[in-house]
């Protein structure tokens, strides 16, 4: 059974983690919420590196060599999981991140222009003067002393500060965070191609229970007619199952979503190291370093941009200025295999739990909570297509304006019972009245797993609820 005490923690860990939090500050989140060890020690690095590589936490149970997928509750998604073994492996790469009192935020980024070779983070410090440096240098000037670069070494800082403005003189851009939109907004409407082949099985399935039930009213019954018939029915339950979760593999942003992605990069505080390190990873591919001149490589299709050595020397933080409105970046043609999740991964996490998209919570669920949850999807996407469907909270909601508090719908799942949560109180009240079986939680009403009766009454509610925010305009939450 999964532990209500510790398995927030532990999920928010991973999610410090995935986020750009070092190893060393995740011990220190835990010992701040007053966690030890089983033994009651206090934990330490090694336990946090074993804690972040823990495949029990997706729910893989072994014993003796023997490792069963799913036999016990999965406490972190397959996804967050994935991504965290990704910045591990990254990190074990980087020898020489933390040999500074500060990260080298160019690490596994940094490359040298005339030999190809890495560039690493070093220090050192002046005989003369007693005062310590911070540089990247070419490793093959180590070494083997291969490379003749004429920049062998370049300082940390002033090339960092380069790095950062450049980054943010895109992010300032409005034509570029346009652009941006346009092509997550053309990639969203692409349909998969698993759809058609699902939906013309879906259609043959319905006529074969059509022609099925037209057989039993013409008196043509028997054992193996109902047989036919179960299994047909059965094979419906789950094409739309499919369909649902292929349906909602992408997750359903608005232009709004995918702007303020982008736009929130403007008020980062560049001067603290955290953000920093968040603006590089989210937009820097690499960083080129020639003997005349640096070249930028962003998270885009020929997207570049070259400095020169003396942009470096003067760069400051000080001159991250407001929106360029100069040329439209036409260059700045998105990545295919970063398009949506390059934004699921960090759009929709404006909530502070673990998943980051629709289809992300319902591959989390077991079966029965996945056939429940995805009908009420279904049912919701198709009766309401006006609201905006979307990942708040942990758990898919629909806005009925553009903020939470011009009022919402929502769904969760839990072990015995699933949630219909509502954002008016006095709606709920009366709601919960009218369904004495059903308990009330908090702004939720709970319905248990098979009790389609009560569902359908939660249901046909729903439009009286959205009447109510549309004479009444937004109810206080």
């Amino acid at each position: 059974q999964i532990d209500p005490h510790t398995a927030p923690v532990v999920l928010e860990s991973y999610i410090r983690y995935d986020q750009g939090a070092t190893m060393k500050e995740v011990m220190e989140y835990m010992a701040e919420n007053g966690f030890t060890t089983i033994r009651g020690r206090k934990i330490d690095l090694n336990f946090i590196a074993r804690m972040l590589k823990n495949r029990k936490y997706i729910g893989e149970y072994s014993y003796r060599h023997i490792v069963t997928p799913g036999g016990i509750p999965a406490i972190v998604p397959q996804d967050l999981f994935d991504r965290v073994q990704q910045r591990l492996e990254q990190n074990r790469k980087a020898p020489a991140r933390h040999k500074a009192e500060d990260d080298y935020l160019l690490t596994t980024k940094l490359f040298c222009g005339t030999c190809g070779a890495m560039m690493v983070g070093e220090s050192g410090t002046s005989a003369s003067k007693g005062r310590k440096y911070h540089y990247y240098r070419c490793v093959n000037t180590k070494k083997h002393k291969t490379c003749n670069a004429k920049h062998k070494s370049v300082r940390k800082i002033p090339l960092e500060n380069a790095v950062v403005n450049a980054t943010m003189a895109k992010v300032m851009d409005d034509h570029f965070v346009e652009y941006i939109a346009d092509r997550v907004m053309e990639l969203q409407s692409q349909e998969s191609s698993e759809l058609p082949a699902l939906r013309q099985q879906l259609a043959e399935t319905e006529r074969g229970i059509e022609n099925m039930l037209n057989a039993i009213q013409m008196g043509i019954i028997n054992a193996s007619t109902k047989q036919r018939l179960d299994e047909l029915e059965e094979r419906e339950k789950d094409i739309e199952l499919r369909i649902i979760q292929e349906e909602i593999k992408k997750p359903i942003l608005s232009r709004e979503d995918v702007t303020f992605w982008i736009c929130r990069f403007r008020k980062l505080d560049v001067d603290k190291l955290d953000e920093r390190r968040r603006l590089i990873d989210s937009f820097v591919n690499s960083v080129t370093i020639f003997d005349d001149h640096i070249l930028i490589t962003f998270n885009y299709r020929d997207g570049e941009t070259r400095l020169d050595f003396s942009d470096i020397e003067s760069s400051d933080l000080k001159s991250v200025g407001g929106p360029t409105l100069s040329e439209k970046p036409s260059e700045m043609a998105v990545f295919l295999h970063l398009s949506l999740d390059f934004i699921g991964i960090y759009g929709p996490r404006r909530c502070n739990m673990g998943v980051a998209s629709v289809s992300e919570y319902v591959t989390s669920l077991n079966e029965e909570q996945q056939r429940h949850i995805c009908a009420f999807i279904k049912f919701m996407n198709a009766e309401y297509p006006q609201l905006t469907n979307k990942i708040s909270f942990s758990m898919p909601m629909w806005l009925v304006g553009k903020k939470m508090n011009e009022g919402y719908v929502a769904v969760s799942a839990a072990k015995n019972h699933f949630s219909i949560h509502f954002s008016d109180e006095e709606f709920l009240n009366r709601l919960a009245e009218s369904l004495p079986a059903c308990k009330k939680g908090k702004r939720c009403i709970n319905i248990k797993y098979g009790d389609e009766a009560f569902l359908h009454a939660v249901e046909e509610s729903i439009s009286d609820f959205l009447k109510l925010y549309r004479s009444e305009g937004s109810s206080s939450l």
